[in-house]
């Protein structure tokens, strides 16, 4: 072979080996763990505890750390309520302590690390929220926001900065545990319009978001599947016309 042909090959196979890779993530599929994470936050908005208790030990089987289950219920409360997210975490309790007498050993996992910013809690949870929506946020407040400012005020302060700061779970995973509540509490539609599209956003592709849908199925039932299917035909019709 020629010696000038050789990085023209090399760029080709380059070229040729990115394109598969990402062929292939835009056909991935929800791993275990993020079907473990639908599965847990879904039966604990639907607060169906026997249920819950296996999606926890499906959840710790395929490798969630005791952390970011705990993270997940903790995320979830600020769409369902401390009523249902306390129950959760205390179903969890009893998981664990059910597979510490089975000699079941659980992996801790890692805290959350320190935020060290001088920024207010406003300015954080502004900067997340124009990274979650791709929209920026300094516009005048519309809608709800200007009806009530005290709830712009905590969706972010601590929605988007208390909470979708902590970095035991990445973005797209905090979205799944929270397009999973929106889907299985019902009705609130447009709610699940806006953080599928985050969760496109941040990297969950429509397989995923397919597969999320199935998950819900399986574990809330048809009704909620078929509502949130219903949400999400319509915002990836969208996308595609964008």
């Amino acid at each position: 072979m020629k010696t000038h042909l050789r990085p023209v090959l090399f760029i080709i196979l380059l070229l040729a080996t990115t394109i598969m890779n990402a062929q292939n993530n835009i056909n991935q599929n929800l791993n275990d763990k993020q079907k473990a994470i639908v599965g847990i936050a879904s039966t604990t908005a639907k607060g169906d505890l026997s249920k819950l208790k296996e999606e926890l030990n499906t959840g710790l089987d395929a490798g969630l750390t005791i952390n970011q289950i705990k993270e997940a219920i903790v995320h979830l409360y600020a769409y369902c309520g401390f009523p249902r997210s306390i129950r959760g975490l205390q179903t969890f309790m009893t998981v664990l302590e059910e597979r510490k007498v089975k000699g079941i050993t659980d992996v801790v996992g890692a805290e959350a690390s320190p935020i060290k910013t001088d920024r207010s809690k406003y300015e954080r949870g502004q900067v997340i929220l124009e990274k979650l929506t791709e929209t920026k946020q300094d516009g005048p407040k519309k809608g709800y926001s200007a009806f009530a400012p005290e709830i712009d005020i905590f969706l972010k302060e601590h929605l988007f900065a208390d909470i979708f700061e902590r970095d035991i779970l990445t973005y797209a995973e905090r979205e799944l545990v929270t397009i999973s509540v929106i889907a299985s509490i019902g009705d609130a539609e447009p709610m699940l319009q806006s953080h599928l599209n985050i969760a496109l956003n941040v990297g969950l592709t429509p397989v995923q978001l397919h597969d999320f849908i199935s998950v819900i199925r399986a574990t809330v039932g048809k009704k909620e599947a078929k509502a949130a299917q219903k949400v999400l035909d319509e915002v990836l019709k969208t996308k595609s016309k964008i």
